[in-house]
């Protein structure tokens, strides 16, 4: 057992701090979407900085699933990696985990495929990753017994509380442009209205 815990603590450990990269990789995503950026950076920095922990995320995912799967002290399986629920171990806590690297994956490809989807089709997946961040985070909590750890609840719920900001803070500025965009076409109704009324009396 001894000679196999490092397994667990490697497993534990990544889980934490893909918890963390994923939040920035969140907040980051929000700062390019709205064009929030301190004013000594380069518009492209915080872009950049957004995919590059976006795969480094990608990387430390790996190495959490790998020493996740080869832990002997449990039995997950490796279907249980791709197909949600699967786990003979915890199976609704591995099942979030699965269902958010499912999401992630999703994300990723299209991300990758960007110029051959479109944009449209792009952002419609992208928002997938709203879905990823809360399932990673059910994972977190009933994975395992870490928030009995001072610094490490503190870690998961600063976490939750930064993610929500930063979603709440973009579907604000979503609603506040919806209600731009429908604003400027308001003054253009009645004329594109009196237009129909006389074509119709044609």
């Amino acid at each position: 057992m001894a000679s196999t815990q490092w397994l667990w603590f490697i497993s534990r450990g990544s889980g934490l701090v893909l918890l963390v990269l994923f939040t920035a990789v969140m907040v980051l995503g929000t700062v390019t979407r709205l064009g929030w950026a301190p004013p000594r950076w380069p518009r492209f920095v915080a872009a950049e900085l957004h995919r590059s922990l976006a795969l480094l995320a990608v990387a430390l995912l790996a190495l959490h699933v790998i020493t996740a799967i080869t832990d002997p002290y449990v039995s997950i399986g490796w279907a249980a990696t791709v197909l949600p629920f699967l786990s003979p171990y915890r199976a609704s806590a591995i099942g979030l985990g699965t269902l958010a690297v499912d999401l992630g994956a999703a994300v990723l490809l299209t991300s990758l495929l960007r110029h051959r989807l479109g944009l449209r089709a792009w952002r419609a997946v992208h928002w997938a990753a709203y879905l990823a961040w809360p399932a990673a985070f059910g994972h977190v909590l009933t994975a395992g017994g870490d928030l009995r750890i001072g610094w490490v609840a503190v870690v998961i719920w600063g976490s939750a509380a930064v993610t929500a900001v930063a979603v709440a803070t973009r579907l604000a500025a979503a609603g506040a442009t919806g209600l731009a965009v429908r604003g400027r076409r308001a003054p253009g109704r009645p004329a594109g209205i009196r237009r129909g009324l006389r074509e119709a009396r044609r």
